[in-house]
């Protein structure tokens, strides 16, 4: 009788081109997008940019990243959420593959102050799920934007160790006065973005 083992564990893919719709390559509506901006959405808009790295520093070309965020009244598009409009057609959702340089961009609007379970604020912020090859499970993070007053009471950010808490914070560059924040995701390194247990 042959000796049975244990299958070894092994990764698969990353196959998400399928789920990567809006490039138009698969007969699908489309519902997924790196553009949240819909005609009827108010706010501010602006744009979250920046460059996906693995642990030695390379540019991970295919990773998906998917975002989920409140409006600009800090309102989620979800039943649970009684103060959500039923008639704006703003989700809060998006997906984007990283280009070949680790490249991701996603348009939307800032989000507006949300309540936090126990009532308090919480600064303006975007929920981030990263899938990437080499991960059985994805990663969950938080993209705050840099000058916010707000970020300095946030109670999730104040687990965060103070030298820590740049890798959540996407900056505005100074040298132009445009709606571009930059926030670049470290996987595993020096540089490491921190990761939450969801």
């Amino acid at each position: 009788m042959p000796t049975k083992g244990i299958t070894p564990s092994q990764t698969v893919g990353p196959f998400f081109a399928y789920g990567l719709t809006s490039n138009g390559k698969y007969d699908w509506n489309d519902a997924f997008t790196n553009n949240l901006v819909t005609p009827d959405t108010s706010g501010e808009r602006i744009r979250i940019e920046g460059r996906v790295f693995d642990g030695d520093g390379a540019p991970v070309p295919d990773c998906m990243l998917e975002i989920w965020q409140a409006d600009a009244q800090g309102r989620f598009s979800d039943p649970q959420d009684q103060r959500a409009l039923p008639n704006s057609s703003f989700k809060g959702f998006g997906r984007c593959g990283t280009d070949a340089n680790g490249g991701y961009a996603f348009d939307t609007i800032k989000p507006g102050v949300v309540p936090d379970p126990d009532g308090k604020p919480q600064a303006p912020h975007i929920l981030l799920a990263i899938f990437a090859r080499g991960m059985l499970l994805h990663l969950y993070t938080r993209i705050y934007l840099g000058g916010e007053a707000a970020n300095a009471a946030d109670p999730v950010l104040a687990l965060v160790p103070v030298d820590r808490r740049a890798t959540l914070i996407a900056e505005r560059p100074h040298c132009n006065g445009s709606a571009v924040y930059r926030l670049d995701i470290h996987l595993q390194g020096d540089d490491e973005t921190v990761f939450f247990d969801v």
